[in-house]
């Protein structure tokens, strides 16, 4: 008889990750996958090692490479419980200040959004189920393990997202092109920043939805990367609403 395979949870590399993982205490790791010498950065990971047992593998870093499909993993992989989406819809009341990303594809981008989302003081994050890429171990690890700290709600799409949001009362901001100058934008609380996918931005439906606002730049011929134009809305708006 064919052994059950232990792997019934979702995929998680790199130090950071792991580590934020473990801080954050919202899902159990099933099994952790690591080199014999430890990778630097092991003691971090043990020092946060939880009261329940975790069956540690030793494997080499050949073996890690095809479990990850990637050389990014740190020498440390595992599998965790999945990512606990948060089910109810965002309150203004209580998390005035939302990002919500339209068609971002890049998971390396949502994991960098992620993490400026965090920084920033964002108090909650809104993934399209459509034409996104997913909250996989590549934006975990570009996140820099964050993700495991902020309230993350999925919706089918963005226009649905927005749409709701709007009626909740939120102030919809949509990063394009031909906006207001977000150097004279004053942001209104409480507020959702919606960042458009990273070859032709923000779903036109959004537009009667809220403003478009323009980070400015040297020439019209260019354009921020999504994540990078994401982290400057999103630390502008941050300060003015006295986040961070």
């Amino acid at each position: 008889m064919k052994k059950a395979t232990p792997h019934l949870g979702e995929m998680v590399f790199g130090i950071h990750p792991i580590v934020e993982l473990l801080k954050a205490k919202q899902r159990r790791i099933i099994i952790l996958y690591t080199t014999k010498p430890t990778p630097k950065g092991w003691d971090a990971i043990q020092k946060h090692m939880p009261t329940y047992p975790v069956q540690i593998q030793y494997v080499s870093r050949d073996v890690l490479h095809r479990m990850a499909d990637s050389t990014d993993h740190q020498g440390v992989l595992a599998y965790a419980q999945p990512f606990p989406y948060r089910k109810k819809p965002f309150d203004p009341a209580k998390q005035p200040f939302l990002v919500l990303l339209d068609s971002i594809q890049d998971p390396r981008n949502v994991g960098a959004i992620v993490r400026s989302a965090y920084c920033t003081g964002v108090d909650g994050i809104i993934l399209c189920e459509r034409n996104s890429a997913p909250l996989n171990a590549v934006a975990l690890k570009a996140s820099a393990g964050l993700a495991e700290h902020v309230p993350v709600h999925t919706t089918p799409h963005a226009e649905q997202a927005v749409k709701e949001l709007h009626a909740a009362g939120y102030t919809i901001y949509l990063a394009a092109f031909g906006g207001q100058d977000v150097r004279t934008c004053t942001f209104a609380s409480p507020v959702c920043i919606v960042v458009g996918n990273e070859a032709i931005g923000i779903t036109k439906s959004l537009y009667k939805y809220g403003t478009q606002v323009t980070l400015p730049q040297r020439s019209a011929d260019i354009s921020y990367n999504a994540s990078v134009a994401a982290g400057l809305l999103l630390f502008l708006a941050s300060c003015q609403l006295k986040k961070i």
